[in-house]
């Protein structure tokens, strides 16, 4: 994996002298991985290594704490990504009040010059940084501290900019396909698995529960979906549940997956879930056994879609 590095101070010299990829890199999608491989050229022709600086939190959570869930990947997806991407070091900068009011001119002079040393430096032509959004592509391009490179945006085949906002505005319409198209990887979630209500054993259909907070919301529904559990290597099927359960008023959204023939309980640990079709919306049922019967015809469906897929 690529090393991680909370912040900019002490750091080794072997991770110095970098060519840097400079963005949020939310979702690492076909537009981002554009930018990666034009900083990855660079790095080769210099000899230096390859490396990514971006933030967490995400700096959109933290000019906007109640802004609704949006994130595409969270650090450990986003990260895992990034090093799949050949990046060798990842300057994961904490967001924080200190650095949302640094200067354009102190973060490059202090943070790429000084700290990281950076040899060359890539970004889209859109990127803006330092206090109020001084810094552009020409302040860094301004710099004789390091090369710059300014990457143009990357089309899509039906002339569609790659980008996070694309991307979520597909995955709110369950739209998963398009999702892949933008992304390049089938969009998933992933967190660790809690304790639940145990309402689901109850019913023959017991369920991995997992919170969601901070993830771009998909329709609330029932889902055909693969799952991976930590410590493997086969994506198993299911169906789950996203949403609030409308019979039993949970108070937050929570992802409900009931893996095909697979009882082991594996709390603690992360399961990444990935969404392959919505099957029908969230619904309130007169009885427990209309819902038990409901669930049964889901995980008929599921198994349909997924063998279809499998085969593929």
């Amino acid at each position: 994996m690529a090393t991680v590095y909370r912040d900019s101070k002490n750091i080794p010299s072997a991770a110095q002298g970098c060519v840097l990829a400079l963005g949020n890199f939310d979702g690492v999608h076909k537009g981002h991985l554009a930018l990666i491989a034009e900083a990855a050229k660079i790095a080769k022709e210099k000899n230096a290594p390859l490396g990514v600086v971006t933030f967490e939190p995400h700096p959109r959570r933290f000019f906007q704490p109640d802004a609704p869930p949006f994130r595409l990947t969270l650090p450990p997806m986003k990260q895992r990504l990034l090093f799949e991407a050949g990046v060798e070091h990842i300057f994961e900068l904490t967001f924080d009040r200190a650095l949302a009011d640094m200067a354009a001119a102190a973060f490059i002079d202090d943070i790429l010059a000084r700290d990281l040393r950076a040899k060359h430096v890539v970004t889209g032509e859109n990127f803006m940084f330092g206090k109020a959004r001084s810094g552009n592509t020409e302040t860094l391009a301004a710099s004789d501290a390091f090369g710059f490179t300014a990457v143009a945006p990357v089309l899509s085949p039906q002339h569609q900019v790659y980008s996070s906002s694309a991307v979520r505005g597909f995955l709110k319409e369950a739209k998963f396909e398009l999702a892949e198209e933008m992304l390049g990887w089938p969009w998933q979630i992933e967190a660790a698995v809690e304790h639940g209500d145990k309402r689901g054993r109850t019913l023959g259909f017991p369920t991995i529960n997992q919170r969601v907070p901070d993830y771009v919301q998909i329709p609330y529904g029932i889902y055909a979906v693969q799952a991976l559990i930590e410590g493997e290597e086969r994506w198993r099927d299911g169906a789950a549940s996203f949403g609030i359960r409308p019979m039993f008023e949970a108070p937050a959204a929570l992802f409900e997956t009931f893996i095909f023939d697979f009882t082991d309980e594996i709390y603690g640990k992360t399961v990444r879930v990935r969404p392959v079709r919505h099957l029908r919306a969230e619904a309130r049922f007169d009885g427990i056994d209309a819902l038990v019967k409901q669930m049964k015809e889901d995980c008929i469906s599921a198994k349909a879609v997924l063998k279809s897929l499998n085969e593929q």
